[in-house]
C-alpha cells in the first residue's frame, strides 16, 4: 500500500437553506425561495488528481463548443460555468455532460437530512421556552458530526475540504465538530484515531471535489423536493449511506438508506407528496 493509498480526500458541501420563517414569524417552508429539506454530503473521492483533471477538460470543452457560445453563464465574465462547475447554474446540456462524467468517477457520497417542518417546531419552542435562537451553525455542526463518526480512524491522513458557508471560514468550530464526531466514535466503540486531519474551507473553483459533492447533493435534493429522480438514479449506487433523520416512521433515530436499503422515490412519498 502506497503512502497515498492511505490518505483520504473528503469534501463537505450542503443543499436547500435554513430559513424557517419570514420577518412576522410566519412558517415559509416550501414557499417560492425556501427549501423543505436542508442536508450535509460528505463525498470521498478516491482519485481527486484524476477529478481536477477531467473536470477542467470538460469545462474547456465545453467552453469551446459553438452551441454554448451566447449562453450567459458559460462567459467568463459571469463567473460561473467558464469558471466551475455548479448544478444550480449550469445549462441543463452542460449538466447532463458533467453528470455523465461523474459516474466515471471513484466516488463516495454520505449524506444526512433535516425536515425543516420538525426543525421549525423545535426551534419556535425552543424561542418561546428560553428566549433562545437556534443558531443555524450548530445545525450543519450536527450533521458533520454525525457524517465523520467512524470514518476518520481509517486512514492515516484525512484531507477535509469545507464549501464555505458566507463570508466566513469557521475552521475553529469545523475542527471542533471534526474533534467531536471522533470522540462520540472512541465512545461508543472504544476505538481512539489518531489520524492526522487537515480541514480547509474552500470555494468549489479551488476544488474539484466541492464540484463533485455539490452534483451529487443537488440530483438528492432534486429527489426530495421535486419527486425527480432522473438525476439521482444514474448515481444511486454512489450513495454510500443516507440519513434521513425525521423519517421516524420504523427507527426512533431515522431511516438510513445503504445497499440492503436502498433509496428510491416510493420510500419517500410520504414526505414529498
Amino acid at each position: 500500500m502506497s503512502i497515498e493509498d492511505n490518505i483520504r480526500h473528503y469534501f463537505v458541501d450542503e443543499a436547500g437553506d435554513l430559513t424557517f420563517f419570514n420577518k412576522k414569524g410566519k412558517i415559509i417552508i416550501g414557499e417560492p425561495g425556501t427549501s423543505k429539506f436542508f442536508m450535509v454530503g460528505v463525498a470521498q473521492v478516491c482519485q481527486p488528481d484524476k477529478v481536477i483533471r477531467e473536470l477542467a477538460e470538460l469545462r474547456t470543452q465545453l467552453c469551446n463548443e459553438p452551441r454554448f457560445k451566447d449562453i450567459s453563464s458559460m462567459q467568463p465574465s459571469a463567473k460561473k460555468t467558464a469558471i466551475t462547475f455548479h448544478a444550480k447554474d449550469d445549462h441543463h446540456d452542460v449538466r447532463l455532460e458533467v453528470f455523465k462524467l461523474m459516474q466515471t468517477f471513484e466516488v463516495k457520497m454520505f449524506v444526512a437530512i433535516r425536515c425543516k417542518i420538525g426543525l421549525a417546531a423545535a426551534t419556535k419552542k425552543t424561542y418561546e421556552a428560553l428566549g433562545k435562537k437556534t443558531n443555524q451553525d450548530d445545525i450543519y455542526d450536527d450533521l458533520v458530526k454525525r457524517l465523520f463518526k467512524g470514518k476518520l480512524h481509517k486512514a492515516s491522513e484525512n484531507h477535509i475540504v469545507f464549501a464555505r458557508r458566507g463570508k466566513t471560514a469557521r475552521e475553529e468550530a469545523l475542527q471542533q465538530a471534526i474533534n467531536q464526531a471522533k470522540k462520540n466514535f472512541e465512545t461508543k466503540w472504544k476505538i481512539c484515531s489518531d489520524s492526522q486531519t487537515t480541514i480547509k474551507p474552500a470555494y468549489p473553483s479551488e476544488f474539484a471535489g466541492l464540484q463533485v459533492v455539490d452534483y451529487y447533493l443537488w440530483a438528492l435534493q432534486r429527489l426530495y423536493e421535486r419527486q425527480e429522480d432522473k438525476y439521482f438514479i444514474p448515481l444511486a449506487q454512489k450513495y454510500r449511506m443516507i440519513m434521513d433523520l425525521d423519517d421516524r416512521r420504523n427507527k426512533l433515530y431515522g431511516e438510513w438508506y445503504t445497499d440492503s436499503n436502498p433509496l428510491s422515490l416510493d420510500k419517500l412519498k410520504w414526505v414529498v407528496g
